[in-house]
């Protein structure tokens, strides 16, 4: 019996393994995994559509890069023709009309071409190196906007859960409130205008929890977006938000070092390529030399049914050399359109420091602002705690009107909301501050 029941129970685990694996997903995240800031980024760094675009982009031309250097290796090429020739040609030799050929030609040649010097090549080669490092660069800068925009959204959607959670309060206080006005009503201790204050307060929360609710869903539906998360599959989140407040301190002594910007390296990696391009334009009189090596079989004969039986082989060698003598000032032209886009680059890579810099300073700015409201507003909310207590209490003991009560309660709820939407403020300026700076840790 003892037997039995080992057996089931070792075919119902073999039946629910299986579903258990195909409920995660290649990342080894389980649907029902409650995914921290750095799950969901490394999930979006690995699923992300753009990511994904990314790296194909980079494969693309990797093979690309393959395809310009192939012209080193040796061509070889493979020609079939076979001819009927309805009118042959006919010479006068000696006084008699003397008809050449036969009537059915046929010929399989095959040629080999080895490229020894070319201009091009020479080019492709020597830039293959910055083009693949080109390609990774423009990988990285996927990377570094996936970190930062999941980072965003991630926040997003905790700081709007916790809002949602903040109204539950608000409702459940207010729902205690007007009963309690209901009650004083009906005994007779105050008018009616209290409790229908508290009716109002009270709708409008529920107004503001429905909006926040809706906000929830499309701030998710964003998040999966950008980490390429399944739409069918739930997504939970978690974090500390003590942790989250810790986080909102960054150095703001540091000053920006432009080369650590991946938008500037690409446009350094450009020039160096722009560099070369004109440099080869400079040498692009220089002969192309290519060695080549031809087999023919020539098969030739009155009857049709007889073409193939006999064949006759001829084979050469040789060396082949082009030099360009005059290409109607073409190669000048090529060499200052070369230089003129060097030109052009060294303006894009100046005005790219700038630019760089501007957003610096935008982005401290921000972020200077954004911190110094977020404590000011975080002082608010002590205050604001303290004030309902006090006016809470001197309202339960007949001193404060209703509407003082409705007032702090106003008070204190949106000065909690406004903590929240301050906090992510500052960590939104943080992550764009952070990217100002070239800081952003794309190793996740």
């Amino acid at each position: 019996m003892k037997l039995t029941t080992y057996f089931k129970q070792l075919l119902i685990a073999c039946l629910l393994v299986p579903g258990a694996l195909m409920a995660q997903d290649k990342t080894g995240i389980a649907a029902t995994d409650s995914l921290t800031l750095e799950q969901c980024v490394g999930y979006a760094l690995e699923n992300r559509a753009a990511m994904e675009q990314a790296l194909i982009d980079e494969q693309i031309g990797e093979r690309e890069i393959r395809a310009s250097l192939s012209g080193w290796f040796p061509q070889i090429n493979a020609n079939f023709g076979s001819t009927y020739n309805i009118k042959r040609p006919q010479q006068p030799i000696g006084g008699e009309i003397i008809t050449f050929g036969q009537k059915y030609n046929s010929n399989l040649a095959l040629q080999a071409t080895q490229n020894i010097f070319d201009n091009n090549l020479l080019l492709a080669s020597r830039a293959s190196r910055s083009r693949k490092l080109l390609l990774d660069q423009q990988v990285t800068d996927t990377r570094i906007n996936t970190v930062v925009e999941v980072s965003k959204a991630f926040y997003n959607v905790l700081l709007t859960q916790e809002q949602l959670r903040i109204l539950d309060q608000n409702i459940s206080r207010q729902e205690k409130q007007f009963n309690d006005a209901r009650s004083r009503y009906e005994v007779g201790l105050v008018d009616k205008t209290d409790y229908q204050r508290a009716a109002i307060t009270l709708a409008n929360i529920r107004s503001d929890r429905k909006r926040v609710q809706e906000n929830i869903k499309a701030s998710v539906a964003y998040l999966k977006q950008l980490m390429g998360y399944p739409v069918e599959q739930e997504l939970n989140l978690t974090y500390h938000y003590a942790r989250m407040e810790q986080e909102v301190q960054v150095d703001t002594t540091e000053l920006i070092a432009f080369d650590k910007r991946v938008e500037l390296q690409q446009l350094q990696t450009q020039r160096e390529l722009l560099k070369l391009n004109t440099a080869f334009n400079r040498w692009s009189f220089l002969p192309t030399v290519s060695a080549f090596a031809n087999y023919n079989l020539l098969y030739f004969n009155n009857e049709f049914a007889n073409l193939y039986d006999q064949h006759f082989p001829n084979s050469s060698v040789g060396l082949q050399v082009a030099l360009p003598i005059f290409q109607g000032t073409r190669r000048l032209q090529n060499l200052k359109i070369a230089q003129l886009q060097e030109d052009r680059l060294d303006v894009q890579i100046e005005d790219a420091r700038r630019a760089i810099n501007t957003e610096y300073q935008t982005a401290l700015a921000n972020y200077k602002g954004d911190y110094t409201e977020w404590r000011t507003v975080q002082s608010n909310l002590e205050m604001a705690e303290e004030v309902y207590e006090i006016i809470k209490l001197q309202y339960d003991e007949g001193v404060k009107a209703y509407v003082d009560l409705i007032v702090a309660e106003t008070e204190l709820r949106t000065t909690q909301l406004n903590y929240y939407n301050a906090l992510y403020g500052v960590l939104s300026s943080k992550l764009d501050l952070q990217r100002a700076l070239g800081n952003i840790d794309i190793n996740r």
